[in-house]
């Protein structure tokens, strides 16, 4: 089955349920139309967070390189991925690298189900409004997004794939955290 990624636009069923299916492995276009990029591109100002009404405790983010990673607990790749991304946090945490999970569970107690199985040593929080999703569109679970120390998105990463993965993450770590001002 051939999906394409919705537009923009109204959608003919409620974005958590695209983003489950897919999640669930159906083929989604890689090449997304112009209109569902709409969301961040490279360069692009990192959202205030504060003002998006998500739940849980925001770190300061000040001057630091951000990974925000959207994740629910329904998606297999990313509980696979919370090991590789509690590894990251703990390497480089106290280097000037923050990183969020961002849960898009409808449900808090999914959300704390899940969190209670895998645990880790990085802040976690809730979309419950989608604010956070509606700005950045992200095309699937996981994505990761990644900000330099100046606030500007510097790369997406969609999906999960393992070793591949955690590789580009620690490459795109390694190349922001210079710019972090000790």
């Amino acid at each position: 089955m051939n999906m394409s990624l919705p537009d923009a636009g109204p959608s003919p069923f409620p974005r958590r349920r695209f983003l489950k299916v897919a999640a669930a492995g159906c083929a989604v276009s890689v090449a997304a139309p112009r209109t569902w990029a709409a969301g961040l591109q490279p360069g692009d100002a990192l959202p205030d967070l504060k003002s998006l009404q998500l739940e849980g405790t925001l770190p300061d983010l000040s001057g630091k390189v951000v990974h925000l990673d959207f994740w629910a607990s329904w998606c297999v790749p990313c509980r696979q991925s919370f090991p590789v991304l509690d590894a990251l946090h703990k390497s480089y945490g106290s280097k000037g690298y923050v990183l969020i999970g961002v849960s898009m569970d409808e449900k808090r107690t999914d959300m704390d189900r899940f969190l209670k199985k895998n645990p880790v040593s990085f802040v976690t929080v809730r979309d419950a409004q989608e604010k956070l999703a509606s700005k950045v569109r992200p095309p699937g679970m996981p994505t990761s997004y990644f900000f330099g120390a100046d606030g500007r998105l510097d790369s997406v990463h969609p999906k999960y794939e393992g070793e591949s993965t955690r590789k580009k993450y620690v490459e795109i770590i390694e190349r922001l955290l210079p710019s972090v001002k000790a």
